[in-house]
């Protein structure tokens, strides 16, 4: 006998969970459409064709509604949607183990790691639009005690920062609360998320700690340095959550040491259409700014819309979301594990082309054996009644005083706007007794 298979959907907040039963195994696809930019390579590479987009356009302005559809019939929870989602908007699972932690299966590469360039330092994780980095530094000036009161105010000291040296990188300000750091948001244009490094001259103690923490010696401090028993060392440590990282790139682009190597998901291009340009209002719309992972879009000075390249993973949700099809965006290499030689090798070969060609070989049904048509048998035709000519005729005749009355103006006015109960039953009368005087007649006639 046939395995039976046993599929379900459920959904729970913004995630809709498919799930297939059989006797030997249980696969969820869970989908979060909330993490979902509508990017479309998920339904580019379905081999059953099982997934389709919805209203992108719509949702990228706004509506709430998941920007892809699952089929639960077609879907064979093969997990290649899951496996090439490059915001990790699907989880596949086969009795409880991930799709991804699976080497007989590709997957989709895209990571961050600090080298052996890093300080670390406080650039970075602001910057990262999916907030996969952490950066956490120790020890802090308070392991040292309290600012001494007693070093600080005028004529005690005196601490200088060069501006020309400063880079922003922010570890003083992470050792000591002495150091403010002005924050401001990044764009695309100007990565930095800080604006300037102010130094509370009133607070500060002149401890002359910092200046040995400061990796580009852009701080000088005279006053009474606080005496330590052994060198103390500043150190810092940074996670990179690699489930979240999409491989943008901005905290290498904004590191002044090149202190991150960075694997992009795809390569490729990114257009702007310039006869579709004068379409776009991109302060009214903002579609490719609501559904870029990378935040690589913004409004130039010339007010036109704008697109950093470097900063782009080429994902194309923007092309799919924009109104006045201004975007453009090609696909020439996929970054992933290892094609194993396994039985269903071809297909997975055959998705991930599809992701650069956006052609996708789906399989030949054409031979499949179709059950044999059903005979039906004819159904004979309704033979109408015998009619008599001279009855027909009468009652003809006695519907004609009839037809003459409702087609009278006032008698149209009483129907439509008022009485209309009074003049149905005024003509249902006439109806009625030309019935039976044709029916009397006629009996009358049969007598005879």
């Amino acid at each position: 006998m046939p395995m039976e298979i046993e599929k379900e959907m459920e959904v729970e907040g913004s995630t809709i969970r498919s799930i297939q039963r059989s006797e030997d195994s249980v696969k969820v696809l869970d989908y979060d459409y909330k993490k979902c930019n509508g990017c479309g390579i998920c339904v580019a590479l379905c081999p059953v064709n099982a997934l389709q987009l919805g209203p992108v356009i719509e949702i990228a302005t706004g509506l709430d509604a998941p920007p892809v559809l699952i089929d639960l019939d077609k879907c064979v929870f093969c997990g290649m949607c899951a496996a090439f989602c490059p915001v990790d908007a699907y989880r596949m699972t086969a009795n409880d183990r991930d799709y991804k932690e699976m080497e007989e299966y590709p997957h989709l590469v895209s990571r961050a790691e600090p080298n052996e360039k890093c300080l670390p330092c406080a650039l970075c994780e602001p910057v990262c639009p999916t907030e996969a980095i952490t950066v956490v530094f120790r020890p802090t000036r308070d392991v040292f005690g309290p600012l001494r009161e007693e070093e600080r105010g005028e004529g005690k000291g005196k601490i200088e920062v060069d501006p020309e040296k400063c880079n922003l990188c922010g570890k003083c300000a992470k050792f000591c609360e002495a150091f403010l750091l002005q924050e401001k948001e990044p764009t695309p244009t100007d990565l930095v998320p800080f604006e300037q490094l102010l130094v509370d001259e009133e607070l500060c103690d002149h401890c002359g700690l910092c200046v040995g923490i400061c990796p580009e010696e852009a701080i000088k401090v005279e006053g009474n340095p606080l005496e330590l028993e052994e060198e103390f060392v500043f150190s810092g440590e940074i996670e990179v959550d690699q489930d979240k990282c999409i491989g943008c790139g901005r905290c290498l682009l904004v590191c002044p040491y090149d202190a991150m190597d960075v694997t992009k998901p795809f390569e490729g291009d990114i257009r702007l259409v310039e006869r579709q340009l004068p379409l776009c209002d991109p302060m009214g719309c903002h579609a490719c700014f609501n559904v870029c992972p990378s935040d690589c879009w913004y409004v130039g000075e010339d007010g036109r819309i704008k697109v950093e390249k470097d900063q782009c993973i080429f994902c194309g949700a923007c092309a799919n979301s924009c109104h006045c099809f201004a975007v453009e965006v090609d696909r020439s290499a996929v970054t992933h594990t290892p094609v194993k030689e396994t039985p269903w090798a071809e297909e997975w070969k055959e998705a991930i082309s599809a992701i650069t060609t956006k052609v996708r070989r789906r399989p030949d049904l054409s031979g499949i054996v179709l059950p044999p048509e059903i005979e039906r048998v004819p159904i004979p035709e309704i033979e109408a009644p015998a009619r008599d000519p001279d009855l027909l005729s009468k009652i003809n005749e006695a519907l004609a005083g009839v037809e003459a009355v409702i087609n009278k103006p006032k008698v149209r006015f009483v129907w439509e706007r008022g009485g209309i109960e009074e003049a149905r039953e005024k003509i249902g009368e006439r109806i009625r007794k030309a019935k039976a005087e044709a029916a009397a007649e006629a009996e009358g006639g049969d007598e005879r």
